[in-house]
C-alpha cells in the first residue's frame, strides 16, 4: 500500500484521461477526484487531442483508452513515452486478455487497467449513502 506521502504526491499530479466514451471519461473523472480531490484532470477524445493537451498541460499521468479512433491506444502510449518518458501510463481496456495486456507493456505503458476492475474498484473507494450497495461508507 502507497504510504500517504506517496499519495499527496499522486494527487497533485496533473493527469488526463483519453477516452471517446464521454460517460466512461465523466465516470472516471468523478472517481478520481472523489479520492484525490486536488487532481487536475484534463479530458482528450483521441490521440490528437491528447497530444495537444500534453503539450499544453504536462500531465505526469496518462490514462489512455486502448481502442481510440484513428491511432489506438498503443500507439498513442508509445508515442507518449517516447517524447515523454517521465509521463505514468496507463492503459484502459474493456478487455482483459493476456495478448492485449503484453501489447500494452511492449508500447511502452507504465500498468494495464481493465475497465470492468475500475468500476468495481468505485464501489470500494467512493462513499454511498444507499443501504443496498456493497460499497464502502468513507474513503480513506
Amino acid at each position: 500500500m502507497a504510504s500517504d506521502e506517496g499519495s499527496k504526491d499522486f494527487a497533485m499530479l496533473k493527469t488526463l484521461i483519453v477516452e471517446d466514451s464521454a460517460l466512461f471519461r465523466e465516470v472516471f473523472e468523478e472517481a478520481l477526484h472523489s479520492r484525490f480531490p486536488s487532481m487536475e484532470i484534463f479530458e482528450a477524445v483521441n490521440s490528437q487531442d491528447a497530444i495537444d493537451k500534453i503539450e499544453k498541460h504536462l500531465p505526469g499521468l496518462v490514462f489512455v483508452d486502448i481502442n481510440l479512433a484513428g491511432e489506438n491506444g498503443l500507439e498513442l502510449a508509445k508515442r507518449i513515452k517516447t517524447e515523454y518518458p517521465h509521463i505514468i501510463t496507463i492503459i484502459l481496456t474493456n478487455y482483459d486478455l493476456p495478448e492485449y495486456r503484453e501489447a500494452a507493456y511492449r508500447y511502452k505503458a507504465n500498468h494495464f487497467l481493465p475497465k470492468d476492475a475500475f468500476l468495481m474498484m468505485i464501489d470500494t473507494i467512493l462513499p454511498t449513502t444507499d443501504p443496498n450497495r456493497n460499497g464502502s461508507t468513507q474513503c480513506n
